[in-house]
């Protein structure tokens, strides 16, 4: 994945109330290991007074995959294809490994289908970019997604696996449920 080629774009109001680029660049914060990463574009209040505060509450925050109460969180991640050589305790290791690595140990909650299954407390609006997931859920097959299909993710356990050749892109908009 060609972390540098996303690129956000944020806009602001200057002091006369007048549109214009806050950000135009990189992510704010980027944890990758090979294929498979997270990249945080936007955090902000979605308390209505605070919409336009113009700070990057990214730049100097500790990547987190859950969104802070009371705001929505905007990135891109990325799957990559599942290794059919690595083992049960393998992938149960790179599973543990990333989620402590976002601060999200806490939002493992079952594993037992897929050690990616996780719980979070957000609502969460994933568009699939590229490539091809299987979205899996405690009690039903997994779904099969392609480019264009959204998933509104609702607080519920999860998890992505890629059983293809091209690692996946998308886009996420999570939203605390508090």
């Amino acid at each position: 994945m060609d972390w540098q080629s996303l690129r956000r774009v944020i806009t602001d109001n200057d002091k006369e109330g007048r549109s214009r680029i806050l950000i135009d660049g990189e992510a704010a914060k980027l944890i990758a290991l090979e294929e498979a990463g997270l990249a945080e574009i936007w955090s902000a209040d979605v308390d209505p007074d605070k919409l336009l505060d113009a700070t990057d509450r990214l730049a100097d925050a500790d990547l987190r995959l859950e969104p802070d109460p009371g705001s929505v969180k905007v990135r891109w991640f990325t799957i990559a294809p599942e290794d059919k050589a690595k083992t049960a305790e393998e992938l149960e290791a790179a599973a543990a490994f990333g989620f402590g690595a976002v601060g999200a140990a806490h939002c493992r909650v079952d594993t037992a289908r897929h050690p990616s299954m996780h719980k979070t407390q957000s609502l969460d609006v994933i568009v699939l970019v590229k490539g091809a997931v299987d979205l899996l859920l405690d009690g039903s097959e997994a779904v099969g997604l392609k480019p264009g299909d959204v998933v509104i993710q609702r607080a519920t356990n999860h998890g992505w696996v890629n059983r293809g050749e091209e690692t996946a892109l998308l886009v996420a908009v999570l939203i605390h449920a508090s």
